[in-house]
C-alpha cells in the first residue's frame, strides 16, 4: 500500500538517500534542495514522504498558494520506478489536495526537454498549459 507521511527527524535521512538516475541533472531537484526550498517558504510547502508499506520509495514537495497548487518536485527511487507506485503515489497527492485544500486545479513544472516526464504525467491526465518559465512548461490536470 502507497501513502505519504510527514517529513520528521525519523526519516529525513532516508528522503536525502533516494537516488534517481535521469537523462538531465536538471529535471529533478536534489531532495535536499526542496528541503531548504520548504525552509524559506515554509507557509506554502509542504514535504511528504512517500511509502510502499514500511519502506520510503519517493518524495514530493508540493506548493499550496492562494488557489494554486502545485507539484513542485516528484521523485520514485530507481528501485521503484515503472512498476505502477509512482502513477499511485500522484493520484494519492491529488486526492490530498482535493480533500485537504479543496483543489480544482493542480499544476506540476515539467523541463521542457523531459520526454519522459511529459509522458508520464500525460498518462495522469496533465495537459500542457502555455506557461513557461525557465525551461518548465507548467502541466495543469482539473479536478
Amino acid at each position: 500500500m502507497i501513502y505519504l507521511k510527514e517529513i520528521t527527524e525519523e526519516n529525513f535521512n532516508e528522503c536525502l538517500n533516494l537516488k534517481v538516475n535521469v537523462e538531465n541533472e536538471d529535471y529533478v531537484d536534489e531532495v535536499v534542495y526542496s528541503f531548504a526550498e520548504a525552509y524559506i517558504y515554509y507557509n506554502s510547502y509542504i514535504l511528504r514522504a512517500i511509502y510502499l508499506e514500511d519502506t520510503i520509495i519517493g518524495f514530493v514537495s508540493i506548493y499550496v498558494g492562494e488557489n494554486s497548487y502545485q507539484i513542485i518536485n516528484f521523485l520514485i527511487d530507481d528501485n521503484y520506478r515503472n512498476k505502477g507506485y509512482g502513477k499511485e503515489a500522484v493520484n494519492i497527492i491529488i486526492d490530498y489536495l482535493k480533500c485537504n485544500y479543496n483543489a480544482k486545479l493542480v499544476s506540476v513544472p515539467v523541463y521542457i526537454e523531459n520526454r519522459e516526464a511529459h509522458k508520464f504525467w500525460s498518462k495522469l491526465n496533465f495537459n500542457n498549459s502555455e506557461v513557461i518559465e525557465n525551461n518548465y512548461i507548467f502541466m495543469r490536470r482539473e479536478i
